[in-house]
């Protein structure tokens, strides 16, 4: 059996792609190594945690020694990376843990991959998955393409520009196989809610405030989380060597726009008036570096490889909250204890 390697594959992305190559390629055996951070939670794979073809790896990616021995034991055939921090507010309140967990995790993943298979590299593979945030902040016009200068603005955007330069490296200095994809804002089922969808349909639930950044005109490229994990699968099998693939939804939205949109369906769902819950919207003091508009063009991806969104925005909304709906003890049990500290510290 093949047996490929998935970091962070308990967070919200990773725990997706998990599934999507657990359930569909029975001959591969996946290894799901996560350090069960605050965001990771083994909740979000109990449908196939007993697959003979799954087996879980508690490990952090910042443990050179570990990280090693875990290569030389399991002898990983292929990596798909995405174990990382990923909060930017978090990063400006903590940006040296961005850089051990993002820049540093990801060079010992690379080292231990190169000492293990160097110079025979028949069938192997490092997939790195990146963000659309490196390449900075557009105006009101323009896309970034896999060709775009990368311009980071803030610590978390700055230490996966570090990843990507890193992974890149390794392949033209030793001939190490990889593909790196960056992704514009992903949202759906096992969202920790520190992110701006989530955390509304938590708090419009609980009739809580609605926190907004500045005056809300932010604006964002969406892709729903399971066609994130569609566009990973077909990266990692027919993505060329060496090349970058954009993945992008298709759909910009303004933040304002956006929790609007989110007020009116959780009004439908709930059952209130439509309107009651846009009430809870309340603008707090901007954040520091506050990029201005992320969008992507994702024209190369659906060329070479065929693949696109298969939902509108609206339609991933919906299947969103219905999965939030349908799993209020998995939302109360991740927003209790340290994250009820954070969140009261974050958006008071």
């Amino acid at each position: 059996m093949k047996k490929i390697l998935i970091t962070g594959g308990a967070g919200f992305i990773g725990s997706h792609v998990v599934r999507q190559f657990v359930t569909k390629y029975p001959t591969y055996h996946i290894y799901n190594l996560d350090a069960l951070t605050y965001a990771g939670n083994l909740d979000n794979l109990r449908d196939v945690e007993s697959s003979p073809n799954y087996t879980f790896i508690k490990a952090d990616i910042t443990d050179e020694q570990l990280i090693n021995k875990l290569f030389q034991e399991y002898q990983f055939d292929a990596v798909i990376h995405l174990a990382a921090e990923s909060h930017v507010d978090r990063s400006i309140t903590d940006p040296l843990a961005f850089v051990r967990t993002n820049v540093l995790g990801t060079v010992n993943l690379l080292q231990a991959f190169k000492s293990l298979w160097q110079n025979q590299w028949g069938g192997k593979r490092f997939y790195h998955i990146s963000t659309d945030e490196v390449y900075g902040a557009l105006g009101e016009v323009g896309l970034f393409t896999e060709t775009t200068a990368y311009d980071p603005n803030s610590p978390y955007s700055a230490s996966k520009a570090s990843s990507d330069h890193f992974v890149r490296a390794y392949g033209e200095t030793y001939g190490m196989p990889y593909v790196v994809s960056n992704c514009s804002n992903n949202y759906g089922p096992n969202h920790f809610p520190e992110k701006l969808i989530p955390l509304c349909i938590h708090n419009i639930i609980n009739k809580k405030p609605l926190p907004i950044y500045g005056d809300g005109k932010y604006t964002r490229d969406w892709l729903f989380v399971i066609d994130h994990a569609r566009a990973i699968d077909d990266v990692f099998h027919r993505g060329g060597n060496a090349e970058t693939y954009n993945i992008g939804g298709f759909n910009e939205w303004q933040n304002i726009d956006l929790v609007k949109e989110l007020c009116k369906q959780m009004d439908t769902v709930l059952g209130r008036a439509v309107g009651e819950s846009e009430q809870l919207i309340t603008f707090i003091q901007d954040r520091p570096g506050h990029d201005l508009r992320y969008a992507i063009d994702a024209t190369k991806i659906n060329k070479e490889l065929g693949w696109a969104p298969s939902v509108t925005f609206e339609e991933g909304l919906a299947k969103t909250i219905e999965w939030y709906m349908n799993n209020q003890d998995w939302l109360d049990n991740v927003t209790s204890g340290a994250y009820a500290d954070y969140y009261h510290e974050q958006y008071k």
